[in-house]
C-alpha cells in the first residue's frame, strides 16, 4: 500500500514532461536566430506551410494550442507580415490564414534551427532512446490513435 510519504513529485510524469518542455523551449529561444519569434508561432506557421491556408480550428486541432491563443499567434504573425488573413464569405467569424512570402521564407529560414534544436533537445540519447521517445510521447499524447484511426 502506498501513502502520501512515498509520493515524489519530481518523479511524476507531469512533472518530468513539464521540465523537459521548459528545457526544449529554452533551448529554442536561445537557438533561433529571430528573437520575436516563440515555438508556438513556429509550430503554427509549420501548420499553415504544410496545409497550404487553414482555418484556426485546423490549426487548433493540429497543434493543441487552445483556441484564444492560437487567434493571439495568428494576430501577431499577421502583424509581421508572416501569414495572410481573409474571412470566409458569409462568415465573417472563420479566417482563412495563409503563409505571406515573407512567411514561407521565415520557416525555410528556422527550419535548419529547429532540426538543431531537436538534436540538442535529444542530447545524450542514442537512436534507439530517441526512436522509443518519440514513439512513447506519441503514445501518450495520443497521436498514436489518431495516426491509426
Amino acid at each position: 500500500m502506498s501513502s502520501a510519504d512515498d509520493y515524489k513529485f519530481s518523479d511524476q510524469v507531469g512533472f518530468l514532461l513539464r521540465r523537459a518542455y521548459q528545457r526544449h523551449a529554452a533551448i529554442f529561444k536561445e537557438t533561433v536566430p529571430d528573437s520575436q519569434l516563440s515555438a508556438a508561432q513556429f509550430v503554427v506557421l509549420c501548420v499553415v506551410r504544410e496545409r497550404q491556408s487553414c482555418q484556426v480550428d485546423d490549426i487548433v486541432r493540429e497543434t493543441a494550442i487552445d483556441e484564444p491563443t492560437v487567434r493571439g499567434i495568428v494576430e501577431h504573425l499577421k502583424w509581421r507580415n508572416l501569414v495572410a488573413v481573409a474571412h470566409e464569405p458569409g462568415d465573417a467569424r472563420q479566417v482563412v490564414v495563409a503563409l505571406t512570402p515573407a512567411g514561407a521564407a521565415m520557416v525555410e529560414q528556422i527550419v535548419p534551427f529547429a532540426r538543431q534544436i531537436s538534436e540538442l533537445t535529444f542530447g545524450e540519447l542514442s537512436a534507439a532512446e530517441r526512436t522509443a521517445l518519440v514513439e512513447l510521447l506519441r503514445k501518450i499524447s495520443g497521436l498514436d490513435a489518431e495516426s491509426a484511426g
